[in-house]
């Protein structure tokens, strides 16, 4: 019997609902009836391989996701266009009102790839998109034969952070004393996590 991606999707999803609407219902009934309150949002690449809540073991209802190539957050631009990723960010900062904020980059981005090596192709397969879009982590590309992209996709985590300070209403709820920012970068061959430390500007390992 040939299995296909969809059937596998299916298959997982029968495990799901046996898991939280037969063994342990009660977990998303407290959802349904009180609605979601997560304390954390983490703006995450859309690399199949660094997905946060398989990453982070987190239970339905934990954390608060909006992914995008690369894991870039854009400087605030209330110009009346389309802003997925700003919306997302207002929403859980002020409509849910989270707690912490989390940037989790990763090592192996496509997107990083594709800035660093500043490939600009013609034809059907040229982007349309991606290349604008990661003209926001500019400042962290080092040009040259020498750039290193996990260097630099750790510096983007850093741009993203910065450009969180743009939002008002995220400054706001720093200086309250409601929000916290934090810059995560998962390394895929080893399995270890880095801390951005804003002090000394680099990455610590945490695990």
């Amino acid at each position: 019997m040939v299995t296909t991606p969809i059937d596998r999707l299916i298959a997982g999803f029968k495990g799901f609902r046996a898991t939280y609407y037969e063994q342990r219902p009660e977990r998303f009934q407290a959802l349904i009836e009180r609605g979601q309150s997560p304390q954390v949002m983490i703006i995450a690449c859309s690399d199949s391989r660094a997905d946060p809540a398989i990453l982070t073991n987190a239970e339905p209802g934990e954390l608060f996701i909006v992914r995008n190539v690369a894991n870039l957050v854009p400087p605030y631009e209330p110009d009346g266009h389309y802003h997925g990723t700003s919306a997302a960010i207002e929403f859980g900062v002020k409509g849910l009102g989270v707690r912490h904020v989390v940037v989790l980059g990763h090592s192996g981005c496509g997107g990083v790839r594709r800035l660093v090596q500043g490939v600009h192709e013609d034809g059907p397969h040229a982007d349309e998109f991606v290349g604008t879009w990661m003209t926001i982590a500019n400042q962290a590309c080092k040009r040259g034969h020498d750039a290193d992209e996990d260097a630099v996709g750790r510096g983007a985590v850093a741009i993203s952070l910065a450009n969180l300070h743009s939002f008002p209403w995220v400054r706001d709820a720093l200086l309250a004393g409601r929000l916290e920012l934090h810059g995560w970068w998962f390394d895929l061959a080893n399995g270890t996590l880095w801390r951005y430390d804003e002090t000394l500007d680099d990455f610590q390992p945490m695990g």
